[in-house]
């Protein structure tokens, strides 16, 4: 597992939405049962080779898994680079236990836990130009969303007028944009448009693709779904 790291440069953009609400709420791309541990409870993660290499331990945490009716398939983790891979770190961020935070430039999300460590999860984030920083509460979360395109991002793209909110949005499902779950970001009492949520798509994760949104693998959006507080606070990192 590579040795946890301090942050060069972080620039923290308090409390500015610096993106408009066009683009944010896509969240697109331009074109066996498992045993969850107790969230509450830190866990040591399995042993982590180079990447390309595969172990049990990551087989079972990237296996298939049945979640709310749905087949959620195998993710080739093997072909992601291992410092994507879920793991437990010393804390870098300095931040509050229960505080979320998205290191954009690193394509890291952390989760703060208590003694000094936090939960680490590779993401995928949005292109130039697309992209959101500031401060913000998880106001929101839903299991299996519906996504419902901007109008927008419709005008952009037409063939997505079928899951306009007048056509009642694209139903929960593997193939949806925003997976197995989604977190909503508000600031200031007002929805940014901006969330964190599943994906389909194992080979965005490290990559700049999305339209502004935080994706992470749906193995992991699990995951963070069951440890993050209610409520809880989030930092982007531009």
């Amino acid at each position: 597992m590579d040795q946890t790291f301090f942050l060069s440069r972080r620039r923290f953009l308090s409390l500015a939405a610096t993106a408009s609400a066009a683009g944010l709420a896509g969240c697109v791309s331009p074109n066996q049962q498992v045993i969850y541990s107790d969230p509450r409870r830190p866990i040591t993660p399995p042993p982590v080779g180079p990447s390309g290499s595969r172990t049990p331990e990551l087989d079972a945490m990237y296996g298939q898994i049945e979640d709310g009716g749905f087949v959620i398939p195998a993710v080739p983790y093997w072909k992601i680079p291992s410092r994507f891979y879920r793991q437990q770190v010393v804390d870098p961020t300095g931040e509050a236990p229960g505080t979320v935070v998205v290191d954009t430039p690193s394509r890291f999300l952390y989760l703060v836990e208590p003694g000094g460590m936090a939960m680490r999860y590779g993401v995928g984030i949005g292109r130039e130009g697309f992209a959101w920083s500031g401060a913000g509460v998880i106001q929101w979360r839903q299991k299996w969303p519906k996504w419902t395109p901007p109008d927008e991002m419709i005008a952009r793209q037409p063939e997505l007028e079928q899951y306009s909110s007048r056509n009642g949005g694209m139903p929960p499902g593997l193939m949806n944009p925003l997976g197995a779950r989604a977190l909503y970001i508000f600031q200031n009492g007002q929805d940014t448009l901006y969330r964190l949520h599943g994906n389909p798509e194992w080979n965005s994760i490290g990559k700049a693709v999305s339209s502004g949104c935080v994706r992470l693998l749906n193995h992991d959006i699990l995951d963070l779904y069951e440890r993050v507080p209610t409520k809880a606070r989030i930092i982007v990192w531009q």
